[in-house]
């Protein structure tokens, strides 16, 4: 008789953003939003990659996605963000954060 925790068994379990994740793309997705960039934002989990986009208006394409993906050969997680138009890839949630945040500053100063 088999465990439940079985080597044998696949995990299919999806990713998820931790809680620490989670907290600092709110507080980025609260600038936006206090300074009227974003009105809304979706949320969305696969087996590999968890995808958070902010969208200015409800019914537009998203204009900030951010994406966490899980490496399998490296067994590690790596960022993606795309915003306007261009695609990022980051090591650490801090690093594309602080990308989206001045990527925000230059929207501000237009």
């Amino acid at each position: 008789m088999g465990s439940l925790s079985s080597p044998n068994i696949p995990n299919n379990h999806k990713l998820y953003f931790s809680r620490s994740e989670f907290t600092k793309i709110l507080n980025c997705y609260s600038l936006g939003v206090s300074n009227g960039s974003w009105k809304d934002y979706t949320l969305y989990f696969k087996k590999n990659e968890a995808v958070f986009s902010f969208y200015k208006h409800t019914l537009a394409s998203p204009d900030c996605i951010l994406k966490k993906l899980r490496e399998k050969k490296k067994k590690r997680n790596l960022y993606q963000l795309f915003i306007n138009k261009k695609n990022s890839k980051f090591e650490n949630i801090d690093k594309l954060i602080s990308s989206i945040k001045s990527t925000q500053l230059i929207i501000l100063k237009k």
